[in-house]
């Protein structure tokens, strides 16, 4: 891989505008973030990382490891200790080191950005700033690492950051971009990389073609579930693929009241007809739920409350089986022929885990 260098003549000509941003702090960033936006740069979304400066000591994929930054004290490889994040070498002689990370998405609208330095201490990186870029075209990854790429805009101003622990910042400036570019002065280490997003979905032409309106790549967002426990993610439902562990679903605690059930609720990314769902217990052998059922109602922009009055069934309760796709055709459907919808609920009896919920339609 070719490693850019920029010069501080490169950088002045740069000229980039401030963007306002405001610090979160870190027990609010979940909660500000969490129902709102998805990771664009989530390497669970399949994004990539396309070019860096350095990685001398622990590679820059790390950044967009979806899983919390982990610790292996006392482990050694052969540039030193073994480090779960991006870290450079000392002594940089250019003003920072960077990253260029293409989004996992085809482009999303850019809300915060965090920045973790987790296990980082006395080797973190003191200051970082972003870029974005929107760049389409089937050289778009080629034209944004060239070192005489003048499409970059500031979404992150320089801010200071702080050793081993989470920090991020609310921007203002809603950007679209495709790729993106992080800058850490002057060298050093982040354990992980978030960018806090809306996505623009890239829908067919033809309205009739059917779509997963569900999914996080069409916009799809999981607003709200009744728990998720075990380190799991409710946004995991809505994730491509069918995940390579146990660990990349949603999953709850068990129940020990009689008649207890657990729920959550999709946007759906696009206004649609439902033809179609799959719940898939993926990986899910001895923890999966018993049962479950489907309702719906068309709400716009709206965030429902679960026991809101104009919830109707569209799959009634469907006993479910492990490590399985469930299919459930139209024919298994109710309310759905003529009928637009804009979120679902999904209900789990009485709790478990499910590792993908996809429902397919047409787009109005």
């Amino acid at each position: 891989m070719d490693v850019q260098i920029l010069s501080p003549e490169v950088i002045q000509d740069t000229n980039f505008a401030p963007t306002p941003s405001s610090a979160i702090a870190a027990d609010l960033i979940d909660s500000t973030f969490g129902t709102t936006c998805i990771d664009l740069t989530s390497s669970s979304l399949d994004s990539s990382v396309l070019a860096f400066s350095d990685e001398w000591f622990a590679p820059a994929s790390n950044l967009t490891n979806p899983k919390p930054p982990i610790r292996r004290p006392g482990v050694f490889v052969p540039t030193g200790a073994w480090y779960d994040g991006w870290e450079t070498r000392r002594h940089n002689p250019e003003p920072y080191d960077w990253v260029i990370i293409k989004l996992g998405v085809a482009s999303g609208k850019v809300k915060g950005i965090e920045v973790d330095t987790a296990f980082f201490d006395g080797n973190h990186a003191e200051a970082v700033e972003v870029q974005g870029c929107f760049e389409v075209g089937e050289d778009a990854n080629t034209q944004v690492v060239r070192k005489d790429y003048t499409g970059w805009k500031q979404v992150l101003g320089h801010q200071g950051c702080g050793a081993s622990r989470r920090q991020a910042w609310k921007a203002d400036d809603e950007r679209e971009v495709t790729h993106v570019r992080l800058c850490m002065f002057p060298d050093g280490g982040i354990a992980r990389f978030r960018l806090y997003g809306q996505v623009v979905p890239v829908f067919p032409t033809s309205i009739e073609q059917e779509i997963e309106l569900s999914s996080a790549l069409m916009g799809g967002m999981v607003l709200s579930a009744s728990e998720e426990h075990f380190g799991s993610s409710k946004s995991n439902l809505l994730l491509p693929g069918r995940g390579v562990d146990m660990g990349g679903g949603w999953e709850t605690r068990r129940s020990r009241s009689p008649g207890h059930v657990d729920w959550v609720i999709v946007k759906l990314g696009a206004r649609g007809r439902v033809k179609r769902i799959i719940v898939d217990t993926a990986f899910y052998k001895g923890n999966y739920p018993q049962a479950m059922k489907i309702e719906a109602l068309d709400d716009g922009e709206g965030s429902p409350d679960p026991e809101d009055s104009r919830w109707k069934d569209i799959l009634g309760l469907q006993r479910l089986g492990p490590d399985k796709e469930h299919e459930y055709a139209a024919s298994n459907l109710s309310n759905v022929e003529g009928a637009a919808y804009t979120h679902l609920k999904m209900t789990i009896v009485p709790d478990g885990g499910v590792k993908r919920f996809r429902v397919f339609g047409i787009r109005l």
